[in-house]
């Protein structure tokens, strides 16, 4: 039998045909919503995705003057995990990054936002990174350190935060220099002029920040080192790993990084290139 549309001759099969389709697009969304059901079981099995949000980076993170919540792109990418996954999300948030992974012992946090370190990497499963930060060195302007290979020599005292990615970074790398390691960022700032030490080490945005602010002081050109921030998850969950990565990868195609970044004010970092 045929049916007939605007005077052209439609066979039964074509007009069962959108049936079918509609069958199968209904069978794909259950399954996709099955598969993030899933992955929220192993990633947030609690039923609340609680992320660990790092205060001391304040290029990922910061607090929201008017709310108090988290803001930042590390908390939008927290918010965008637990809006696919279909669970609230709960912010545990720490002013250092090595609280953060102490706080892993106590199983304090679902997914944390975290440099690469293989340090960390003993408890803790990364995605490739979705920022590139930079560590840099502050020295006074009558220093005689000009370079970040001048750095490196016996009666330099170089303050961090402890814990953080330069402080686990410059304890491989450094071999004359003595490293002073205080409780976070913001205290190796205070202990950087009360102390009148060499040289402070931290991300450069800050670091070029508190130097503009205070005259006497001038951050040393280039880097020492390359932070690579990422998407961490305990190692028990590593079933949930690939799910992430590829989240990770979308955030940084879609331009939600780049965006994220812009609109908390932190336009000069870099959105890290897609990771194959």
């Amino acid at each position: 039998m045929r049916a007939k549309a605007e005077g052209v001759s439609v066979p039964k099969w074509v007009r069962n045909l959108g049936g079918i389709v509609a069958f199968l697009s209904t069978f794909a969304f259950a399954t996709a919503d099955e598969g993030s059901t899933n992955i929220a079981k192993i990633i947030a099995p609690s039923g609340h995705l609680r992320a660990a949000i790092n205060y001391g980076n304040p290029v990922l993170a910061q607090k929201d003057p008017q709310t108090g919540e988290p803001r930042g792109v590390s908390a939008e990418l927290a918010r965008e995990l637990g809006r696919r996954l279909g669970v609230p999300v709960d912010f545990v948030t720490y002013d250092a990054a090595g609280k953060v992974t102490d706080a892993l012992q106590r199983d304090a946090w679902d997914v944390a936002f975290l440099a690469i370190d293989p340090v960390r990497s003993a408890g803790i499963t990364y995605t490739a990174p979705y920022v590139l930060i930079e560590g840099a060195y502050l020295v006074p302007d009558g220093s005689p350190i000009r370079t970040n290979d001048d750095v490196d020599r016996a009666g330099v005292r170089v303050v961090v935060g402890r814990g953080s990615a330069y402080d686990l970074y410059l304890t491989r790398t450094l071999k004359n220099a003595q490293l002073v390691r205080v409780p976070t960022s913001a205290d190796a700032m205070d202990a950087f002029e009360r102390d009148h030490l060499e040289v402070a080490a931290g991300v450069k945005q800050p670091i070029a920040a508190y130097a503009a602010a205070h005259p006497g002081l001038r951050v040393l050109p280039g880097r020492f080192m390359v932070i690579e921030q990422a998407v961490g998850l305990p190692k028990a969950r590593d079933a949930a790993l690939p799910f992430v990565r590829a989240f990770v990868e979308e955030m940084k195609a879609s331009g939600f990084v780049a965006k994220a970044l812009a609109a908390s004010g932190q336009g000069d970092a870099t959105v890290a290139p897609a990771s194959p």
